[in-house]
């Protein structure tokens, strides 16, 4: 498998730009206090739209607050936020579909017409529901994305099992007297969770984008939070100075398109078909 990583990175050029690029905003995000030139929330009224220059690389937005260090510091709360939804979400979504798909019948039938509720409202508009009823914060915020991304990931890791588990190894198990706790544990999961990894790594830039558009609309961090979405929130106003949205927004495509890219890379690597020209 190292091999075949390495392989990848040299061959899948996407892939290592993905990963250059994911690497850097985690990088960014991490050392903010020794990268930030300024305080992120600090107000100078004198310095009010300022376009960039080599005081204010990515100049100043309507505040006077240097939006380079708003942006650097954003990852922070951006980069959190999509990583643990995807984290937590896919977590619960992998279990409860593994139960339904392994267990089957009445309980699977229940199950999935649970999520399936879910899944029939459209994202972003429950998401705005739980936000709105809970109150706008951070912790809310993801837990609103939470609710909404997990019924993915079990109806994926169903569709998975339900093949996996007619494989004679379960069989095997069975016969041996595991316990399906155990099978389900040692076996099912083991054997499904790829499908659910590509998933997850991709879905990490959309819960990115989701994040910032709850909070484009003004249901995530409270002002004056340094978050990409609620930055591009503050340049609606000002569309004839782009760098007050320009800058938060290409930080949101980059770390969103580097997801993907490691998202179609690991696609590849993981698929058996595919794993051979690596």
């Amino acid at each position: 498998m190292l091999r075949s990583v390495k392989k990848m990175f040299r061959s899948n050029y996407l892939f290592t730009l993905g990963v250059i690029i994911c690497l850097l905003w985690i990088l960014a995000a991490i050392l903010a206090p020794l990268l930030a030139p300024c305080d992120p929330v600090a107000q100078d009224l004198t310095l009010r739209l300022k376009p960039p220059s080599a005081t204010h690389l990515f100049g100043t937005d309507n505040f006077g607050r240097d939006i380079f260090s708003r942006v650097i510091y954003g990852g922070r709360y951006s980069l959190l936020a999509g990583c643990l939804t995807v984290v937590i979400a896919g977590c619960i979504g992998t279990f409860y579909g593994a139960v339904a798909g392994y267990v089957g019948g009445l309980a699977d039938n229940v199950m999935m017409r649970i999520s399936e509720m879910i899944l029939a409202f459209p994202s972003l508009i429950l998401a705005m529901i739980i936000n709105a009823v809970l109150g706008s914060n951070l912790f809310n915020t993801m837990f609103a994305l939470v609710i909404v991304a997990w019924p993915t990931y079990a109806r994926l890791m169903r569709s998975v099992v339900l093949s996996v588990k007619e494989n004679e190894y379960v069989t095997a198990s069975e016969a041996l007297g595991a316990s399906r706790f155990r099978i389900l544990l040692k076996e099912i999961i083991p054997n499904s969770i790829s499908s659910v990894l590509i998933m997850a790594t991709t879905d990490i830039g959309n819960q990115i984008l989701m994040f910032s558009t709850l909070s484009f609309l003004g249901l995530g961090s409270a002002p004056p939070t340094p978050e990409w979405g609620m930055m591009v929130s503050d340049g609606v106003d000002y569309f004839n100075k782009f760098w007050v949205a320009g800058f938060p927004g290409l930080a949101i495509f980059t770390m969103a398109v580097g997801a993907n890219f490691i998202g179609d890379g690991l696609r590849d690597l993981l698929d058996p078909k595919l794993r051979k020209q690596f």
